[in-house]
């Protein structure tokens, strides 16, 4: 029911809509910067809630989380309080790819952010839908709630995740709902569309949850967690865990009776019998999908996995649905391991809105409403990590620019969250993206155990890393760098006691003499096993560690990848100008012109990465900014 009675009810710097993980990011950056800041959440029950898998990381991910820590975000901290289990992923390959992934107990991960919240300076929590959205010449002026509750503010920051006009469907059964039964936030997409907002369906799903006391382990692969936790956050590093109690996951597999009842059933899938409207995640399909797509394979992974200590629900990763309730009752009970089990929450598949990025700024500011700020699965992203990214940086620049200050822009170079804003508001997304290390051209150089080093002094530029922490990355910088230089100096020669060690290791001998530095280059040595001939080592912490041997090991790939995003950089500085009618460029064949004109790419590196846009058309602006006639 529409409520007509309309009140003042504050006035703030920033309104954050939405609390989930991009949410919480945007709104502790905001009030961490001084600014008056109001979070609006449709339940409080939604604070940093983790509706899919309970888990924070992974590969990719777990970069972005790091990077939320280096920048001042509340991720990392958060995770470490909270997991109940820690992987170090990809171990086997380079350090480019290798990615923390953690367990995380949900609810206690809730509990902790909406605490964090409720203690923040300058922060309000508050729980109210917003409606509508009003602007003066352009400009944010204020938002209204529900229940009539007038908010001014500078700034607004939509961050809705799943819960923008969303929808439950197991199979036939259709219900207007967020995730897990919380309610949805029915009305903003009515303004968003009023404000020329184009805005599509997406959908996710999620597995059943199941009681654990009713599978059986002894016929899964147990997964352990780590005996050496590493910790997400970089204000932990060299804090011992080991009294940390890690629950264990569980391997398993669908058989070809799972695959059987699924295919006699696809008919009452929603995906499949055309209810659902909005495209799914390629990376994180419905197990009737996998059916479908891999008709050849008979068999797929399942991964049994805690929801938390204070519960005995298990998340049945790799087995999301929409399948009506009594087919999964049927073919959950055929995966090995689950013959009795017991269902105590049902699969299911959630459709929601999300607004074309090509029309935000890498700020995640709207192009067309000054101060309207959109981040996370609104933006088309899938994710915890891929929210919080966002929401940070929308926070930042908010904040930045109602303090008139320049804002945060992290390009292609910079970070994991870099690429993934470029990626969207240049390229849009089709589907809802995920973040992966392929698609990061500059990965050997911004790897998960280096964002500190990366990121932590730009956001002490804008306040947000405090001094101490500043100077405790300055202090592992110098660690790093005089390790490395000391490790030139300490030099084998080839004796024998010597050569039978390197032997021993699965190395060659020395035929001359060499330094340290030079054998952690050759791939079967580390930092670590050459310790046996570094009696003198200073005592490193682990990632210290692993920066040094990183460094050294794929020095020449490093200054390779520096050239390449020195040249990247250049491109990035010929800036192109804000309003310009790409139709007047002589040259320009007309599709890329409308492209250029739809995007309005800040730059000319922006403007080549636009699908579409050939290296031709490139010189052609090139050419046409060298000889002025790009300008006005």
């Amino acid at each position: 029911m529409e409520n007509n009675y309309k009140y003042k009810a504050g006035s703030y710097d920033v309104v954050v809509v939405g609390a989930g993980h991009a949410g919480c990011e945007a709104g502790l950056a905001t009030a961490r910067l001084g600014l008056k800041t109001l979070v609006l959440t449709t339940s409080m029950e939604a604070v940093a809630d983790m509706p899919c898998n309970p888990n924070i990381g992974g590969t990719g991910k777990g970069h972005i989380v790091r990077e939320i820590d280096a920048l001042g975000g509340q991720m990392a901290l958060n995770i470490d309080k909270t997991f109940i289990q820690s992987r170090m992923l990809n171990t086997s390959k380079g350090p480019a790819v290798h990615s923390l992934r953690v367990q995380a107990d949900k609810r206690k991960y809730h509990e902790e952010m909406k605490k964090t919240l409720e203690n923040q300076e300058n922060l309000d929590l508050f729980e109210q839908e917003v409606d509508k959205i009003n602007y003066e010449d352009g400009k944010i002026v204020s938002c209204e709630t529900v229940q009539g509750a007038i908010y001014e503010t500078k700034a607004i920051i939509i961050a809705t995740g799943t819960y923008l006009n969303g929808k439950i469907l197991i199979g036939e059964y259709e219900k207007t709902s967020g995730p897990h039964g919380l309610q949805a936030a029915t009305y903003l997409s009515a303004c968003l569309e009023e404000m020329g907002f184009k805005l599509r369906r997406f959908k996710t799903g999620t597995p059943a949850r199941v009681d654990r006391k009713s599978i059986n382990y002894e016929k899964t692969e147990v997964q352990r967690g780590d005996e050496e936790v590493i910790p997400f956050s970089f204000l932990n590093e060299g804090e011992d865990f080991s009294d940390r109690k890690q629950e264990n996951c569980y391997l398993t597999y669908t058989t070809k009776e799972t695959k059987d009842i699924i295919m006699d059933n696809l008919d009452r899938s929603p995906i499949y019998g055309g209810h659902i409207k909005g495209v799914g995640p390629r990376y994180c399909p419905s197990i009737e999908d996998k059916m479908v797509r891999f008709p050849d394979r008979d068999i797929h992974q399942v991964f049994i996995e805690p929801e938390s200590l204070s519960t005995d629900e298990m998340y049945i990763q790799g087995v999301s649905s929409s399948l009506p309730q009594d087919v999964q009752m049927d073919f959950y009970k055929t995966i090995i391991g689950l013959e009795d089990v017991k269902i105590m929450r049902p699969a299911y598949a959630i459709e929601y809105d999300m607004i074309d990025t090509r029309r935000l700024y890498r700020t995640l500011e709207s192009r067309d409403y000054e101060g309207l700020y959109f981040a996370g699965q609104i933006n088309g992203s899938s994710g915890y990590e891929e929210a919080g990214g966002q929401g940070l940086i929308a926070g930042i620049n908010a904040a930045l620019k109602i303090k008139g200050e320049d804002p945060l822009i992290l390009d292609r170079s910079d970070a994991y969250i870099g690429v993934l804003i470029d990626d969207l508001v240049t390229k849009g997304t089709e589907e809802p993206y995920r973040m992966m290390t392929s698609r990061c051209e500059y990965r050997l150089t911004m790897r998960q155990d280096n964002a500190d080093q990366r990121l932590t002094e730009r956001a002490y530029k804008i306040g947000l890393v405090s001094e101490e922490r500043y100077q405790k990355m300055l202090a592992k910088r110098a660690n790093i760098d005089g390790e490395i230089e000391r490790l030139k100096s300490v030099v084998l020669t080839p004796k024998e006691d010597i050569n039978a060690k390197l032997i021993d290791l699965g190395s060659t001998p020395l035929k001359n003499a060499m330094s340290l530095y030079d054998l952690i280059k050759r791939p079967e040595l580390t930092y670590e096993a050459l310790g046996v001939f570094d009696k003198e080592r200073p005592s490193l912490p682990k990632f210290q560690q692993i920066e040094v041997q990183s460094e050294i090991k794929y020095e020449g790939y490093i200054r390779k990848q520096m050239a390449d995003i020195d040249k990247f950089k250049k491109l990035e500085k010929q800036k192109l100008p804000k309003d310009f009618d790409y139709y007047k460029v002589k040259g320009l064949k007309k599709e890329s012109a409308e492209k250029l004109n739809d995007i309005k790419p800040e730059s000319i590196g922006q403007a080549s990465r636009i699908s579409g846009v050939s290296p031709a058309d490139i010189n052609v602006l090139m050419i046409r900014l060298k000889t002025g006639e790009l300008d006005g």
